[in-house]
């Protein structure tokens, strides 16, 4: 093959995961989650993990980087690097071929550029003089050092504090070159008609709240994870969150967490276009294609 590992991203809610899994049945394969939240232990609706996906007839798909840390964590993306390459060396040792799947634009692109990364230890002065900062003033320092592409990074002051901690920290310690792996990857996107999309994300959420995703996060709370914890997380976990401790009625929060998911898909969508400009191929697949023509034309590709 021309490739050795295929890459399988989209927006949220286009049906990556199940396409992954056929197409890693084809190529004797296994998947790599691009993932940033589905790390997390007990975080698996509101994740969207759908683990079901993993089974192609009576054939389970083997896959790796979900369910490595503990709700609550933060899981970075230094070790999120560190653990793909060893899961990626095991699966080539092995004489298997890697699928990496997902919409995390940040994860994705931490391995297909090879990011140099360095870990950055946590600096308990400079955290409880930042804390004196409001959300405001931490998100205009943190701009002062970098262009700030994930908004993530200053969603929470936890998340912007961390931010800062590792700019600064940086700015100390220049990144060591790093060995991590060049790989050869062929990327293919799904997309649907961007109203049908936005069908699919409403029609998602919905099906989600029947499953238990409150229950969920419930579970989590009672558990002894903190507001904070799990605001940290965004989306489900935040908008849930208000809603259980009695921030938004339930009527409010289904209304401004399927808003905030039909913009994050927006956003993932610009980060992959992002991605082109800087000279990623993407070949792009029509969601609303049959499951087994989108494995066919992606195999045709690799050959």
């Amino acid at each position: 093959m021309k490739f050795e590992m295929l890459t399988i991203l989209g927006p949220t809610a286009t049906g990556k995961t199940t396409l992954a899994a056929h197409a890693a049945l084809a190529l004797d394969g296994e998947i790599l989650s691009a993932d940033s939240r589905q790390i997390y232990r007990g975080m698996d609706i509101g994740t969207g993990k759908d683990l079901a996906d993993y089974v192609v007839g009576e054939k389970q798909i083997p896959y790796h980087l979900i369910d490595m840390a503990d709700a609550g964590s933060q899981f970075n993306l230094f070790e999120f690097q560190q653990a793909f390459v060893k899961a990626w060396r095991d699966i080539k040792d092995r004489g298997k071929f890697p699928v990496f799947c997902g919409g995390s634009g940040l994860y994705l692109e931490a391995v297909l550029k090879g990011y140099q990364m360095t870990q950055v230890p946590s600096d308990k002065a400079r955290r409880e003089e930042l804390s004196t900062h409001s959300l405001e003033e931490l998100s205009a320092l943190l701009k002062s050092y970098k262009q700030v592409h994930n908004n993530s990074d200053t969603e929470t002051k936890n998340r912007a504090i961390r931010a800062i901690e590792i700019e600064e920290y940086l700015l100390r310690n220049p990144v060591p070159e790093s060995q991590f792996p060049k790989i050869h990857s062929l990327l293919v996107g799904v997309n649907w008609d961007r109203e049908i999309r936005r069908e699919r994300i409403t029609l998602r959420l919905h099906q989600r709240l029947q499953e238990g995703m409150i229950d969920e996060v419930k579970g989590l709370l009672d558990s002894g994870l903190t507001v904070e914890d799990l605001t940290y997380y965004g989306l489900e976990y935040k908008f849930i969150t208000l809603y259980l401790v009695g921030e938004l009625s339930k009527e409010e929060m289904i209304e401004k967490l399927n808003i905030a998911i039909h913009q994050f898909a927006k956003r993932q969508m610009t980060w992959f276009r992002k991605m082109e400009r800087e000279g990623f191929e993407i070949h792009w697949l029509d969601g609303a294609l049959p499951l087994q023509e989108k494995v066919d034309q992606i195999l045709a590709l690799m050959i």
